[in-house]
């Protein structure tokens, strides 16, 4: 056992260390995310030393269950395809257009407009997308209009990472702890609207409070006209999008995996984009583009954070935690718990061994729910807390604009701690 938790935990410490100090590497033009190549580094050390039994690792990477890593990676990645897809064609730099055009009356009214709507696209599409997205906007628009932008920075990044608990396919770790609870769309959305309503609106008036002097400021500048080029490309992928939700909505109603359903809507609309392409004799170069920045750093970190828990499983440490944590209070145990291990290992990582430990323990949707908490509210306590938190420092430094360690802490024990209580609270009161 000691052996193997000890690759996992020098694994996980090497991890942060390359996201917080060394997240690229670069070959040529070629730049590399480091925090993947550490888990693949880790997963083949523990093989490699024999602490694996392989025949049953086999066995769980292609089983023929909900839990299946591939089948999760294919849900979050065709759901990123779909929204990459409508950003590249200009949906959300436009809809950010129209908040800022409609935001006159001065900064405030800008801040609750820009909050309502990342969080309405932050449900229906990616937190991710929109965060990669909407920064460089509101960094552009800042400096043209000469007003701090973080404020509208911060805004943005906690109404992505709070609202992405709506829905089930709002954040990669949703995805991986209902499924392995064999929660299917609808039921997610019974539970989770109450405790993403309550922590949505506290983690706004937090931020309202946190920024109130900077947004008396007034606007003075003109907003930029941003124009759709191709609108009815663009009608055919919010189609593909609105079809996708409802019939993940009806999955478990029609006998369809949600994996399959929003693979076969990928499939639709890239066929759609070469019929376009054909017939105006060009090419497709939304979806080539919507291809090209898909995520697919995901699929090895996965997979390789998949591998060191299902080692941790064979060797009885998940068992151990289980009867450690054991069941009772287990909103208010597991909650804060997760909470707090997403920003020591990551989120991802965090959800793949809680739902291990959660499973062990028999703690049941309490703690699966609460777990889906601290996942999605963690992501903005610290950078660590997400790989979206390191996209986002990301590019506020290629805007010029210090963003550091402490600076992210506060906004995040501000804000993050009073949001995680109130959706813990609110998941309290719907699962009486």
């Amino acid at each position: 056992m000691l052996p193997a938790v000890l690759i996992c935990a020098a694994t996980c410490v090497l991890m942060i260390a390359c996201v917080l100090f060394f997240p690229k590497l670069r070959l040529g033009k070629l730049h590399i995310s480091t925090y993947w190549l550490v888990t693949v580094l880790g997963a083949g050390v523990l093989l490699l030393a024999g602490q694996a039994d392989l025949p049953a690792l086999g066995a769980a990477l292609v089983a023929n269950t909900a839990i299946n890593p591939l089948k999760i990676l294919a849900l979050f990645l065709s759901m990123t395809v779909l929204s990459v897809f409508l950003d590249e064609l200009g949906l959300f730099r436009y809809l950010a257009g129209v908040a800022v055009k409609r935001a006159r009356g001065g900064q405030k009214q800008l801040f609750l407009i820009l909050y309502l709507l990342v969080s309405v696209l932050t449900v229906f599409t990616s937190n991710d997308i929109i965060i990669l997205s909407f920064t460089p906007f509101i960094c552009y628009f800042a400096k043209s209009e000469k007003i701090d932008p973080l404020p509208y920075l911060a805004a943005e990044f906690v109404a992505a990472n709070t609202w992405s608990m709506a829905l089930i396919i709002g954040n990669p770790t949703n995805i991986y702890l209902a499924t392995a609870y064999g929660v299917d769309f609808l039921s997610y959305l019974k539970i989770g609207a109450v405790p993403t309503l309550f922590a949505g609106t506290v983690a706004f008036l937090c931020l309202y409070l946190l920024f109130r002097k900077k947004l008396s400021a007034p606007l003075s500048g003109e907003p930029q006209e941003i124009v759709l080029h191709d609108k009815p490309l663009l009608w055919v992928g919010v189609a593909h999008l609105a079809v996708c939700t409802a019939l993940l909505a009806a999955s478990s109603y029609i006998g369809l995996e949600m994996w399959l359903v929003s693979l076969c809507t990928v499939g639709s609309l890239a066929v759609f984009a070469l019929v376009f392409a054909l017939v105006r004799r060009e090419k497709p170069a939304a979806l080539l583009r919507c291809l090209k920045r898909a995520p697919y750093a995901l699929v090895p970190f996965v997979l390789s954070m998949f591998v060191m828990v299902v080692v941790l499983e064979q060797k009885g440490v998940t068992a151990l935690l289980g009867d450690l944590l054991g069941s009772g209070a287990a909103i208010w145990k597991y909650g804060p718990l997760s909470f707090l291990a997403a920003n020591v290992i990551n989120n991802i990582p965090m959800s793949v061994l809680f739902s291990s430990v959660i499973g062990e323990a028999g703690a049941g949707l309490g703690a699966m729910f609460a777990t889906v908490i601290g996942s999605n509210v963690g992501a903005f306590l610290t950078p660590i807390g997400a790989l979206a938190g390191i996209m986002w420092s990301g590019i506020l430094g290629e805007h010029g604009l210090k963003f550091g360690y402490l600076d992210f802490l506060k906004i995040g024990v501000t804000v993050a701690i009073p949001a995680l209580f109130a959706a813990l609270g609110g998941l309290a009161l719907v699962l009486i």
